[in-house]
């Protein structure tokens, strides 16, 4: 084997949508990073997350908002990750999230958010030079697990969506450094809201709304060991469809939501206890349009552990 496959569980992908960081992707090694763990063993842990903004922008207009002031949102993950093989890997995430503004009357919402699968698999590892390449293919999918509202956006804790996700990944890792890039599709199915028309650009005379797809692009790179990793990471959502707000108008869960994040996030392995993890991180939205520009620190505690008693070997 070229690359050793321990235990090395990495940064969460935090995805967000629309105003609030709805940590859509939040587990010690997800499917955004070229981390596999071994065949049969198994990664469970719990993460927080916190994300706040007080600016957004209207469009490409930034502006404040005092009906709002200060928007905050809190994750709280579960998360199991399983080494079907050394080259295949499963994992499985469920957010529950609070939503609260600092100011006005909209009141807070919360609840168990979108459960989160996704299979994961590295068909080619191979030295090139003095360094390994690998290349990755995954395929995912989100579920709504609880009826909550979509349509109050920013305090909404989700969009209410079906999702079908697949993305490619190559990683490049030379000693210690890593360079890793990434390129995911993610197709949304239609929702349904709690009213009988509604206004995007022209009027709909119905519940349905027809939800644009998203295409993510994700760059990372940093040092990575037995037992540390230390990473900058850089996020783009865009939206390949979808509409701005108007004018002083609440958001739309069909609205094109864009926005460019930098991060950085950082794990250690213990020892002893071995398979103990603690991860600590977080990011900066830089750019965006009709998003928050969101500030989220996170962190999270994992155990990994085999599955399968080891056989003594026979004298």
């Amino acid at each position: 084997m070229i690359k050793p496959l321990l235990v090395k569980t990495s940064k969460y992908f935090i995805a967000l949508s629309f105003f609030v960081a709805l940590f859509s992707e939040a587990s010690a090694q997800t499917e955004a990073d070229a981390i596999m763990i071994p065949k049969n063993y198994l990664c469970t842990g719990v993460m927080y997350g916190h994300s706040s903004w007080d600016h957004y922008w209207e469009g490409t207009f930034k502006r404040d908002n005092g009906n709002i002031g200060t928007l905050t949102t809190q994750m709280y993950s579960l998360m199991a990750n399983y080494g079907v093989s050394n080259k295949l890997n499963v994992l499985v995430s469920l957010p529950y999230i609070t939503t609260h503004a600092s100011a006005g009357t909209l009141e807070g919402q919360k609840g168990i958010q979108d459960l989160m699968a996704s299979v994961k698999y590295m068909p080619v590892e191979a030295q090139v030079g003095k360094g390994v390449i690998s290349l990755y293919a995954i395929g995912s999918v989100s579920v709504p697990l609880s009826n909550y509202v979509a349509d109050f956006l920013p305090l909404s804790i989700g969009v209410h969506s079906t999702n079908i996700m697949g993305r490619a990944m190559a990683d490049y890792q030379l000693s210690n450094f890593f360079v890793t890039g990434s390129a995911q599709y993610v197709r949304r199915s239609n929702i349904t809201i709690d009213r009988n028309s509604y206004y995007t650009t022209e009027m709909h005379y119905t519940d349905e709304v027809k939800m644009p797809n998203v295409a993510v692009y994700n760059f990372r790179t940093g040092y990575r060991s037995e037992s540390w990793i230390a990473e900058a990471v850089v996020d783009n959502n865009t939206t390949l469809g979808g509409f701005d707000i108007r004018k002083n108008d609440m958001p739309f869960p069909s609205n094109k939501m864009n926005f460019t994040s930098a991060g950085v996030n950082f794990k250690y392995t213990f020892s002893k206890p071995a398979g103990l993890e603690l991860t600590a991180g977080g990011d900066y939205v830089l750019h965006g349009r009709n998003v928050g520009q969101t500030t989220t620190i996170h962190g999270g505690i994992y155990y990994l552990f085999s599955v399968k008693k080891e056989k003594k070997d026979k004298k």
